[in-house]
């Protein structure tokens, strides 16, 4: 077999990378290397062709992840032409719903990835970028009266319970109370 071109193998690493982090999403970081590769439809010998390590790839997926994360945001906001408080209700429906629940794969990291990350010290690249990747959500999500930290527990806390309790009518039940929670109280009419 011919050796494969470096446009074809950053591709490949690409694909690896995106994979993997759709299934650390779902499965943790425990997918087996083997499990990896061939979920990106390549062969497990290719892998330390491409990666020094498996801890290598969480970083880069977990980067990748995150990165997406603020890609998402930075999309929102533009399409409410920069009026945050409306990008924000958006996104918070948006992530407190039965298509999110259903799709962890191309869903949040923060809530998917927080089980794995506490298991990571602090001195792993996927550690530091989710650490980040928190502290930039709950940025993203603070008001003039609070600093979204307890927005963005809410969120996550609902999500995960949702995903946990997902074949019972409590599952929307909870996302249904964490939006209501979330949303601004109606204005009085004047």
């Amino acid at each position: 077999m011919g050796r494969v071109s470096h446009a074809q193998a950053q591709a490949n690493r690409h694909r690896v990378v995106e994979r993997a982090s759709q299934l650390f999403r779902v499965q943790g970081t425990g997918v087996s290397v083997a499990d990896l590769m061939k979920a990106a439809g390549l062969t497990h010998g290719g892998f330390y062709k491409q990666f020094a390590s498996k801890e290598a790839l969480i970083d880069e997926a977990v980067i990748h992840a995150v990165g997406e994360l603020a890609e998402h945001h930075a999309t929102t906001l533009a399409e409410h032409e920069g009026h945050r408080v409306e990008a924000q209700q958006d996104l918070i429906d948006g992530y407190l719903s039965v298509r999110h629940r259903d799709n962890p794969a191309s869903g949040c990291p923060v809530a998917a990835l927080a089980t794995d990350m506490a298991r990571h010290s602090g001195g792993h690249g996927a550690h530091r970028a989710y650490t980040e990747g928190v502290q930039d959500f709950s940025q993203w999500l603070a008001t003039d009266d609070e600093d979204g930290i307890a927005r963005l527990c809410t969120m996550l806390g609902a999500l995960l319970l949702a995903r946990a309790t997902k074949d019972s009518p409590l599952s929307e039940q909870i996302l249904s109370a964490a939006r209501t929670a979330l949303s601004p109280a109606p204005q009085p009419r004047v």
